[in-house]
This record gives structure tokens, sequence and C-alpha cells, in this order.
């Protein structure tokens, strides 16, 4: 199993709240590593999340969710 975590994007402030703007994949689907999983926005920085590794994804946060930089938004398994 392998945790995908919203990416750090500001070191300025480490607690700062970001959201899930959209999943590319549903629960349960099988991913390659690589593949684009989700685009998360903090501030007016917008990043895409690959998978890390092949599996089938596990989503635990959902569109629009207020996360913290680090917090556990799916797995691979």
């Amino acid at each position: 199993m392998t945790e995908v975590l919203f990416p750090l994007l500001s070191d300025n402030d480490p607690d700062a709240e970001g959201v899930v703007a959209t999943w590319f994949v549903h629960d349960g689907e099988r991913v390659d590593e690589g593949d684009l999983l989700a685009e998360v926005a903090l501030d007016k920085v917008d990043v895409e999340i690959s998978a890390p590794a092949p599996g089938v994804v596990r989503l635990l946060a959902k569109e629009g969710d207020a996360l913290v930089q680090g917090a556990l938004i799916a797995r691979v398994e």
C-alpha cells in the first residue's frame, strides 16, 4: 500500500489548507505508476498529483475538501 499525500506547496505556512480541486480517477479504479490522479489547489497554486505506484486507488478525500498540507488524500493498494 502506498499513501498519496496533499503536497507541501507553502514553505512559509506549513499549516495552510488547500483543496482537492478535481479527481481524475474513481475510487476502486486500477492505475499505473505515473497516471494522473488529482489536481489540488492552495492559494493560487494548482498542482497535479500522479500515482506513485501501480494498483487500485482508494480515495480518502472528496473534491472540495479543505485539507492541510501533508494530509492523506488517497491510497494505492
